[in-house]
């Protein structure tokens, strides 16, 4: 997609920084921010448990205390290959990241789901599940619908889940048409073409 795309050339150009820390995979829910008490974190890990026997497809929630200076683009990124989720060979893993202290959420996603699991479908889930839950103080709240919506779309059948993608895009689509917004792939071409334009000269 174009956004990861532009993203990954961010990366490769970027200067190095200093070595990422990140906690240790301990299960499908890594709380490290304790944000859930055990009787929340028990009943996601089932419902994640139950999510992978039936699908294969492997959805880790992650919370973390900071996010080290980085964006969140870029650690969810290096968190997703750091701890290998997903079948290697379907790059099928997601992790619905949270990082209280730096008011960031993400849901990070292999590339094998991201034609079911769109970024427009991702940010519809982060704006009507887990924020409106954030801002009213519920963080345990917020992560369970929005882990409860991914689940709902990985373990949907084919026809319905991409039927969800595409509706998500089209709310999307509109949405940037009514506030008069330049769509996120268009702006980053035309910066990429501004740049090839002015190396002619």
């Amino acid at each position: 997609m174009i956004a990861r795309l532009f993203f990954l050339l961010v990366l490769l150009f970027a200067t190095p920084a200093a070595a990422q820390t990140f906690p240790a995979l301990s299960g499908r829910v890594v709380d490290a921010a304790n944000l859930l008490d055990p009787a929340q974190e028990a009943d996601l890990t089932r419902r994640l448990e139950e999510l992978e026997r039936a699908s294969s497809r492997q959805l880790v929630v992650a919370t973390v205390p900071s996010l080290e200076d980085r964006p969140i683009e870029e650690y969810g990124y290096q968190l997703g290959r750091h701890w290998q989720i997903g079948q290697s060979e379907a790059n099928n893993g997601t992790i619905l990241l949270v990082a209280p202290a730096d008011r960031k959420v993400r849901i990070e996603v292999g590339y094998g789901l991201e034609p079911i699991l769109t970024d427009a479908l991702s940010h519809q889930i982060i704006q009507q599940q887990i924020l409106p839950r954030f801002r009213e103080g519920d963080m345990a709240g917020g992560i369970i619908a929005g882990t409860a919506a991914v689940i709902e779309q990985l373990g949907a059948p084919p026809e319905q889940a991409e039927q969800r993608a595409l509706a998500a895009a089209e709310a999307q689509r509109a949405q940037g048409s009514d506030s008069g917004e330049t769509p996120f792939g268009l702006a980053v071409w035309l910066v990429i073409l501004f740049f090839m334009v002015t190396s002619m000269f």
